[in-house]
């Protein structure tokens, strides 16, 4: 009995030290943004749902080539800027107004992208409400110390810069052509 006792004491005192853990690798990333347009929604989504025809919304896009594999849609952005990148479509539900894509490759500073676009009716009629949100990495996935320009902010910052003059014109566009 002295032993059991012995044993669960150890055990007691053991769970009770302080236990701390380094972090391995980068930790998730999401960047979440929503731009109310005077649109009606449909119009909105028809505009938004075209994986095809980003280059005809996105200011930073150059041109958009897309390709069928399988039952499989990919398409392959170029940027105004000189980068690319190498998406699959995963849906594109006119029930929900939801596209869901990812990036298989590319240039940007981050790995592991999947995003999500929402069209929504808005608070007032003939007015939406567009949602952009994507959940990725950073570019370096092991420990620090992070190489300059594949960190966290890094990754943060490119994605925001997209989405915000991304929604900012298809804003434009979606007003512009009533």
């Amino acid at each position: 009995m002295k032993k059991i006792l012995a044993l669960v004491t150890l055990g007691l005192s053991i769970s009770l030290l302080p236990f701390t853990a380094s972090a391995h690798g980068p930790s998730p990333q999401k960047v979440e943004k929503t731009v109310t347009i005077k649109a009606d929604p449909a119009k909105v989504w028809a505009i938004v749902k075209d994986f095809g025809n980003i280059h005809g919304w996105h200011p930073g896009v150059a041109s958009t080539k897309v390709e069928k594999k399988g039952e499989d849609t990919f398409r392959t952005l170029t940027f105004k800027d000189g980068g690319h990148v190498y998406e699959k479509l995963r849906s594109n539900d006119d029930a929900s107004m939801k596209i869901k894509y990812e990036i298989v490759e590319g240039t940007l500073p981050l790995t592991d992208y999947n995003a999500t676009m929402t069209v929504e009716k808005g608070d007032k009629p003939g007015e939406s409400k567009v949602t952009w949100m994507g959940r990725f990495y950073r570019l370096y996935k092991l420990n620090p110390p992070i190489p300059e320009g594949q960190d966290d902010a890094t990754a943060v910052k490119a994605i925001e810069g997209i989405f915000d003059s991304g929604l900012a014109n298809l804003q434009k566009v979606a007003e512009g052509s009533k």
